[in-house]
């Protein structure tokens, strides 16, 4: 029998409140969540040690403030806008055969993008998910007691002058070596004919897995209300 998975689906839901969101749901709900979002104003993400003055390029940030978050998982720092996509996978440990270690459930999150990536070249990289010698997601985990947390932000397509805000990092994957962000990233649209393709073959994977229980937004932020550690911050306004 297939384990319970509640589903939740937000369109344009800023990044700052869906994080605050997940960081409820792991620390005070015991329920399997799926949280998908098509795209967020933009905005920087950070890993909960990430330091503005490293990730960010202040020239370019003076010029285009964006406001700038730190989440509470580790990892590093994105640049996030309407065409970004994330995905959240919040599980007990009983409800899926990875083990609670990052690349264990890095390999074990592949499996469910294999179906509608349909390339032979997609792999885990680090913590990224690539497809050749390109990244087109990136992820980070949160892992406690019994249960974990897998996010995701994925690249439907971006803008190469945006990207600008950001520096080439110090610490970087092996296989990126130093090239820009434009030499780096590659997108997924051009692999499907419409976001909603894209969706709706990632909610069929998902169901492969899960027995999918659609809930609402007010449902999901019951969990809000109640008492919990909040490491979700937003450093700067834009």
């Amino acid at each position: 029998m297939k384990p319970a998975i509640h589903f939740l689906r937000l369109n344009h839901c800023p990044i700052f409140k869906q994080l605050q969101l997940e960081e409820a749901l792991l620390r005070v709900d015991k329920r399997n969540w799926c949280i998908i979002n098509e795209g967020t104003p933009d905005a920087i993400v950070m890993g909960i040690s990430g330091k503005p003055e490293e990730f960010i390029n202040q020239k370019r940030f003076e010029k285009h403030p964006v406001p700038v978050i730190r989440r509470f998982s580790g990892g590093g720092c994105v640049y996030v806008d309407r065409d970004t996509f994330f995905v959240t996978l919040i599980l007990n440990h009983t409800s899926s055969p990875a083990q609670p270690f990052p690349q264990q459930i890095l390999c074990w999150t592949k499996e469910l993008y294999q179906p509608l990536i349909g390339d032979p070249t997609f792999c885990v990289r680090e913590n990224d998910y690539v497809i050749g010698e390109h990244k087109f997601g990136g992820n980070a985990q949160y892992i406690v007691k019994n249960r974990w947390l897998h996010h995701s932000s994925l690249l439907w397509d971006f803008c190469p002058d945006k990207m600008e805000h950001l520096n080439l990092p110090s610490k970087r994957p092996d296989y990126r070596s130093n090239r820009s962000h434009k030499e780096f990233l590659c997108t997924l649209k051009p692999r499907f004919s419409s976001k909603e393709t894209f969706w709706e073959q990632l909610e069929s994977s998902l169901s492969s897995k899960f027995h999918i229980d659609r809930v609402s937004l007010n449902e999901a932020e019951a969990a809000l209300a109640a008492p919990h550690r909040k490491a979700t911050e937003q450093l700067i306004d834009g």
